[in-house]
């Protein structure tokens, strides 16, 4: 098992984009697997984040908790600077206010879940990240209904329900952030314990693989079926993505921090929390039938954006010569090497 799951690990971006073709393949040959595979992924997703979860040690969280200098970093990047960026980039999609809606529930909502597989890719602090995701989880809970009043309306703002936040905080994270911890807990005196911490350590590649599969097929026929509309989308996502890069440096060098907690603030800035966000667009009225397929079509860019940062960040954000606690990138290139 330990030779698989060594294999999946090194190939892990191409097995990531196979399933992204897989999903893809599914939903248009079969549209009708749409609505199966969008009540899946809420089990899925849950299951994605247990597994990640269990890949940091919760011994060293209280840790990362004290690190305050980070955690401010990665809260005012998030919180400060994305909305003052996402405001002007909006614009280009302000004209139709549905495809605006789906822009701006994903943008404004920074990723708490692969963005930390992403980042340990390119030596990003795994640890720090997943100490700061209860934190951005609520910040964006809290605040998103205010910047949808100032960027959207008022109308529209009151029209937000907090319970399906609520819902997906206890479901997808609560739930499996706890699982994890009594999961370690057992793992430490048990045998049994330890075989299951084991297997679904090993599943986090194939989990993540299945999440990417099903939401695409959940949402691919409508994707294809109202392309134009979002292709206007697309500009806007790969620009946000290329603007935070600089502004994650910036703010995270200004900060002073090291190497790796550099890079987990750039991938912060840069990922969005589309997977948690779908199922509550699902929610949105009718009026709002492309915003699902508006926030589908900003993972298709960033995972796109995604493969390229692995490469780039540890080359634009180096390791210190000498550094024992950073990899070298010839290191990381072999690792995600495909």
């Amino acid at each position: 098992m330990r030779a698989s799951v060594e294999w999946m690990e090194r190939h892990q971006v191409v097995l990531y984009v196979a399933g992204l073709a897989l999903g893809a393949i599914v939903g248009l040959a079969w549209p009708a697997v749409a609505h199966p595979a969008e009540l899946a992924i809420h089990p899925v997703l849950a299951l994605l984040l247990y597994a990640t979860f269990l890949g940091i040690p919760f011994g060293r969280i209280g840790r990362a908790f004290r690190d305050w200098r980070f955690l401010s970093t990665i809260l005012v990047v998030n919180f400060v600077l994305v909305p003052l960026i996402v405001w002007p980039l909006s614009r280009i999609v302000a004209s139709d206010q549905a495809l605006l809606v789906g822009v701006l529930f994903v943008l404004l909502t920074p990723c708490i879940d692969y963005v930390i597989v992403f980042s340990g890719l390119a030596g990003g602090d795994e640890e720090r990240l997943l100490a700061a995701a209860p934190l951005l989880m609520i910040a964006q809970m809290l605040l998103l209904p205010l910047y949808m009043w100032l960027f959207v309306g008022a109308e529209f703002a009151s029209s937000i329900e907090v319970a399906p936040f609520v819902e997906a905080f206890v479901l997808i994270i609560a739930l499996p952030f706890l699982a994890a911890a009594l999961t370690q807990l057992a793992a430490a005196r048990s045998r049994a314990g330890r075989k299951l911490e084991q297997v679904a350590t090993a599943g986090m590649v194939p989990l993540m693989v299945t999440t990417l599969a099903v939401v695409v097929a959940s949402q691919i026929s409508g994707v294809s079926a109202r392309l134009g509309s979002l292709l206007l989308a697309v500009p806007v996502y790969a620009l946000f993505a290329a603007v935070m890069v600089p502004v994650g440096m910036l703010a995270s060098r200004i900060a002073g921090l090291d190497v790796p907690g550099r890079r987990a603030v750039v991938f912060s800035g840069a990922t969005r929390n589309s997977l948690v966000v779908l199922p509550l667009v699902l929610a949105l009225p009718a009026a709002f039938d492309i915003a699902p397929l508006v926030v589908v079509t900003q993972t298709l860019v960033e995972l796109v954006a995604m493969v390229v940062f692995i490469r780039l960040i540890p080359l634009v954000i180096p390791a210190r010569p000498g550094a024992g606690t950073d990899r070298t990138l010839a290191a990381q290139t072999s690792e995600i090497e495909t």
